[in-house]
């Protein structure tokens, strides 16, 4: 079977897909339960595990991908990420199968709206919700540096809202020294740190380009829209195709504290050595959710 993924650039991409329906089973031990999305290699669904029984998330490679070495190679390389960034605001790997029909991931299921689906809805968030956000994503920043994990695509889309907030795919993750060998660009356009979309001539892609993920996913939730303007995707030369290259990033909106304003354009260096650690940036906001009004109690007779 195959299913249409529509590209930004208005091209129509046939992909294959298993076709489940609710009450397949995606292995002997996994039941589908309803489809979450998906990628160029891969499903999401949401499923019954017989294993840890309950619900849980399976990406699957989908049907044409599955003797495709690289696609393989990169769910297990998502799975190694997963071993060793046990952190509570990042997504739980439970287990991987490589060498089955169906190369699958199974992950834990945490309920709770993307950062992306609550900016569509409302625009922009309220310091109550982006200040929490940015310190639980910093303090998840700051132990992958410990264990040795560039996550490389910080998004909205990758940020599960709840308490606490949870990173989601880690599928290009990779340990510093692997990140900086990259030559080619790995993440999302509009997230990437200027090493990360033009590697050597702008620096080595490494643990602050995840600080430039959390800047331009942060300035995305407090501005309601990016800090930068659209590339085209589809140039060959670089600053068109990424204009954080070259420009500087958009102002923040006037209501926004001075201090969160100069934190999160501190983020946007341009200059790797010049971004903020992330305990620096958990460090920064604090004081901001302290100052927070207290929630408004209403009591009922």
């Amino acid at each position: 079977m195959t299913a249409v993924d529509p590209r930004s650039d208005g091209a129509d991409v046939v992909l294959s897909t298993w076709g489940f329906a609710e009450g397949d089973a995606i292995t002997p031990e996994l039941t589908a339960m309803r489809q979450l999305g998906g990628g160029s290699a891969y499903e999401a669904w949401l499923a019954f595990d017989e294993i840890t029984y309950g619900p849980v998330v399976v990406k699957v490679v989908r049907p044409d991908d599955v003797d495709d070495e690289h696609t393989v190679r990169s769910m297990e390389r998502e799975a190694r990420a997963l071993d060793v960034a046990h952190h509570p605001v990042t997504i739980r790997g439970l287990r991987h199968d490589a060498a089955g029909p169906r190369p699958h991931l199974v992950l834990e299921h945490v309920e709770g709206p993307s950062l992306s689906r609550l900016i569509r809805r409302h625009r922009r968030l309220a310091p109550e919700q982006y200040l929490p956000l940015a310190i639980d994503v910093a303090s998840a920043l700051h132990f992958f540096r410990r264990v040795d994990v560039c996550h490389l695509d910080i998004k909205p889309s990758n940020v599960i809202m709840g308490s606490p907030a949870r990173l989601i795919d880690l599928s290009v993750a990779r340990p510093e020294a692997k990140a900086a060998a990259l030559t080619g660009t790995i993440g999302t356009d509009a997230y990437m740190a200027p090493e990360q979309a033009c590697p050597g001539p702008y620096g080595v892609p490494g643990y602050a380009a995840d600080v430039w993920g959390l800047g331009t996913t942060l300035f995305h939730a407090i501005a309601g829209h990016r800090p930068f303007r659209d590339g085209d995707p589809s140039a060959a030369e670089p600053a068109q195709r990424f204009p954080q290259l070259l420009e500087a990033p958009a102002e923040l909106p006037g209501d926004v504290p001075p201090t969160v304003q100069k934190l999160v354009h501190a983020m946007l260096e341009p200059d790797p050595a010049d971004r903020p650690l992330p305990h620096e940036v958990a460090d920064a906001l604090e004081p901001e959710v302290a100052a927070l009004p207290a929630p408004k109690l209403t009591w009922k007779s």
